[in-house]
């Protein structure tokens, strides 16, 4: 059996993911075939991947990204099970990359063994397959109510003999008591298996913190194995919701007179809102994730992107106003943009008996098209050719064009169309085609032309692909500088040292 960790988190949004992939990059520098996986994700930031069988299939970004850090092709086993929450109450459930129901906490239950014993398979097989596999847990490991069927934090350690890691955000506040309390309401067969600690996100310097370190070693025996500072740069991949802010990113200065100001509508069940950060990525672009209906009558472009749940947040967007403001936008000749559930609300009426079903409803008149759902999801990767130039990206939606005449936003190789364009009004169902830079820069200055930013101009050599690797090796670098990597290697390689004490007073 090949070595193996567990990086656990006080709270979601600690930084598991980023930490996870770091160590994955500092492994690979050091000539280890290393995998990531997560045993179960909810999220609707999702990535499509295609296994050796040309099917396609989904795995939360964070193992996409993750994977990448590992340089090697996504799988669908690196995240076997992916729940996309559709309400606050039921999720779709994603089984190795394929859809295969809707839960509820109730019924859940009753799914849940089956779900525990593939996530166990695969991650044996992945560990059979590579030297090491870094996992990464969940929310927190010391979610008391659910340790009785846990199979992705200290149920996954405690099943696989993994050593686990548990990181804190400092930048919240109250990091000690987090790490220590994650430990201490643990029982003591799940402490047996928690090394240590890591520090995410400090603005400072590290000798400040020293004592309370030395402190929680002396308290929990337990040693701290490093301090991660915090970097503004890493920003791109978030996994969860709470990793957008109101602006995205770090604008940087434009390259003409003019910024072209985007707003992103935050929706109730947004999906894949990563589709934005390639904008923000551009000199001059200042991207803001708003509910406000002020900011998109202030904005160049608006962008509705994509949803879990095209109608329940088209009424939320009627609720608020906002479905308004977008109209109006669009009205006055400037830019809106559409993406996959985003695109699916410019229709002229949308027939869904699949998601939310509602039957037909009203869309938002803004595309001369109607939208209906299969049963069937589509899940591809594609390519083509819009404004022009080269296009790739995915697809992951029930929602389909049933009628309608167009013209393309995005044709296939084959010369058939995809998406759409209607004067200022853009839609299509491909996630991730912005991060194509020739396709983003066409758009753009479409874009700014339509709002009258004449003085805006496109970088031309900004290269998406190149920042998002950049931003790995990074990662990779800030576990190297700021890690105990000797400790960490001891942890993979040997399993969780003996003799670590128990710290009361346990789980209930």
């Amino acid at each position: 059996m090949s070595g193996g960790l567990l990086v656990a988190g006080t709270t979601s949004d600690a930084g598991k993911s980023m930490l996870t992939a770091g160590i994955c990059r500092w492994l690979v520098r050091r000539g280890v075939k290393v995998a990531p996986f997560k045993a179960q994700n909810m999220s609707n930031n999702s990535a499509v991947v295609v296994d050796e069988a040309g099917r396609g299939g989904e795995i939360g970004r964070a193992q996409a990204m993750q994977a990448a850090a590992c340089r090697i092709a996504p799988s669908v086993r690196f995240n076997p099970v992916l729940l996309k929450p559709g309400s606050d109450r039921s999720s779709q459930v994603v089984l190795l990359g394929r859809p295969v129901g809707q839960v509820d906490a109730v019924n859940y239950r009753t799914m849940r063994d089956q779900l525990r014993q593939t996530v166990l398979d695969t991650l044996s097989e992945l560990r059979a397959e590579h030297d090491v596999v870094v996992c990464e847990g969940a929310g927190s490991p010391t979610e008391i109510n659910l340790r009785a069927g846990d199979f992705v934090n200290m149920g996954l350690a405690r099943a696989a003999g993994l050593p686990t890691i548990v990181v804190g955000d400092i930048d919240r506040g109250g990091v000690f008591a987090a790490l220590y309390g994650t430990l201490a309401l643990l029982s003591a067969e799940d402490q047996a298996l928690l090394a240590g600690f890591v520090v995410n996100k400090f603005r400072g310097d590290p000798a400040l913190l020293k004592p309370g370190l030395d402190d929680l070693h002396r308290l929990t025996g337990r040693p701290v194995h490093g301090v991660l500072p915090w970097k503004s740069d890493l920003w791109l991949d978030g996994e969860d919701s709470l990793a957008y802010g109101r602006v995205l990113g770090r604008p940087t200065q434009p390259l003409g007179g003019e910024w072209l100001k985007v707003a992103v509508v935050r929706l109730p069940r947004i999906s894949n809102a990563t589709d934005a950060e390639a904008l923000a990525a551009e000199p001059g672009v200042r991207v803001r994730i708003t509910t406000e209906p002020a900011e998109l009558a202030d904005a160049d472009l608006v962008v509705l992107p994509g949803s879990k749940s095209t109608v329940d947040d088209l009424t939320w967007l009627r609720e608020t106003g906002l479905a308004d403001a977008v109209v109006a936008h669009a009205k006055a000749g400037k830019p809106l943009l559409g993406i996959c559930g985003g695109y699916q609300m410019l229709a002229e009426r949308i027939h869904d008996d699949v998601e939310s079903r509602r039957g037909t409803v009203a869309g938002l008149g803004l595309l001369p098209i109607e939208v209906a759902f299969a049963s069937e999801k589509t899940l591809a990767r594609p390519d083509g050719t819009g404004f022009g130039v080269g296009v790739r990206g995915y697809e992951i939606h029930h929602g389909y064009v049933s009628s309608g005449e167009v013209t393309p936003l995005i044709r296939y190789a084959d010369g058939t169309g995809e998406g759409a364009r209607s004067g200022n009004v853009f839609g299509t169902h491909w996630h991730g085609a912005f991060e194509s830079d020739d396709f983003r820069r066409a758009f753009l200055t479409e874009a700014a032309a339509l709002a009258s930013r004449h003085g805006f101009k496109v970088a031309p050599d900004t290269d998406f692909a190149a920042l998002r690797e950049r931003g790995l090796d990074m990662l990779g670098d800030l576990v190297e500088e700021h890690l105990d990597t000797d400790a960490l290697w001891r942890l993979i390689e040997g399993g969780p040292p003996t003799g670590l004490p128990f710290v009361p007073p346990g789980a209930p």
